[in-house]
């Protein structure tokens, strides 16, 4: 019977297999998931190795500690592929940004809520900024006039996570995607 090195980086957690098993009885259960009892860790190890299987210890926490006699290597080759169909169907939101500038024209304003409502689509997040140059900065409410247009085009697509607001020289608004029904 071998000893398969086992890291906690390859399942998560520290498994105990054959001889590194310390308890003097534990309940073992078979490979079809019945229930064979409580008996002594030599009996259990027996079992296994008459079987050409692995004796791995899935409860310690319980008592007495729960084993099963499976094939280990089979087992974390399944566990593995399970975590990376987990990590597959995982979507990671990310932020893009759209910066608009004060005195934005008609077709570069309709170009960026277009970019806008493409990164929104995609699931994303969207940061749309002002950056106030030199006197612009007097004005401010010129730069919110543009952010709450900007909001009301794409309202149908976003929500207005964070509203327009000041932050030194730079107006910012987040938007994220409205939920699908």
């Amino acid at each position: 019977m071998e000893v398969l090195p086992i890291s906690s980086k390859d399942t998560g957690k520290e498994m105990q297999i054959n001889e590194q098993i310390r308890d003097r009885e534990v309940r073992v259960v078979d490979s079809d998931g019945s229930q064979l009892g409580v008996m002594p860790i030599r009996q259990a190890m027996e079992l296994a190795e008459q079987r050409n299987l692995d004796l791995v210890k899935i409860a310690p926490q319980a008592k007495p500690p729960v084993c099963k006699v499976i094939d280990y290597g089979k087992f974390r080759f399944e566990q593995s592929k399970r975590e990376k169909e987990q990590r597959k169907n995982q979507r990671i939101v990310e932020i893009k940004e759209v910066r608009l500038s004060l005195n934005i024209d008609t077709h570069d304003f309709e170009t960026k809520k277009n970019n806008a409502l493409r990164f929104l689509s995609g699931g994303d997040k969207v940061k749309v900024s002002i950056r106030f140059r030199g006197r612009e900065l007097g004005h401010p409410e010129l730069g919110k006039e543009v952010m709450d247009r900007f909001a009301q085009s794409v309202a149908d697509a976003a929500n207005v996570e964070r509203p327009a607001k000041l932050e030194g020289r730079t107006m910012l608004m987040f938007l994220s995607p409205k939920p699908v029904k």
